[in-house]
């Protein structure tokens, strides 16, 4: 074994493996195994934990997760209240639709009932028209048979004197 690698049968240099363990006796000396860690890659935050991830990257990585969390469920409840809403317009709609088709009808109906009433009122005139000239008629004969009265009534009496 030299200078920290072992080595093999072949003569190939490997680097030796080694668990390291930290014991932070001190303020200035875990600063300086902080500093040296950090040279690797490797560093140790605010509770002793050594940690991959910078300690400032790994507080933003937290709070963006947070954030991100906090955001989903935002965006899932703005998605309920949306479905919501959406069932209330829809349900509005179908109110809407169901008026609108009666109001439809409705109107059609007083159209119909409109012409109807028209063909009453021309079928009346008609009738009126129609007994009018009966009437009219009849009142014709009337004056003609009471004329053919008097003048029978003139003859009875012009040959009850003479006679």
């Amino acid at each position: 074994m030299a200078d920290g690698f072992l080595t093999n049968r072949s003569h190939q240099c490997k680097p030796r493996r080694s668990h390291v363990i930290l014991l932070l006796a001190d303020s200035k000396g875990s600063e300086k195994m902080a500093d040296s860690l950090t040279k690797y890659g490797v560093y140790i935050d605010d509770l002793s934990k050594i940690r991959v991830l910078e300690p400032e990257a790994a507080n933003q990585t937290n709070k963006l997760k947070d954030e991100c969390q906090s955001f989903v469920s935002k965006i899932t409840e703005f998605e309920k209240s949306s479905d919501g809403f959406i069932r209330i317009l829809d349900s509005l709609a179908k109110e809407v639709e169901r008026e609108k088709m009666r109001t439809i009808g409705a109107r059609n109906l007083l159209r119909s009932v409109s012409k109807q009433r028209e063909a009453q009122k021309q079928q009346m005139q008609a009738l009126i028209l129609e007994k009018s000239v009966e009437l009219e008629r009849l009142r014709v004969e009337y004056d003609s048979l009471k004329k053919i009265e008097l003048e029978q009534l003139e003859t009875i009496e012009h040959l009850s004197y003479s006679g």
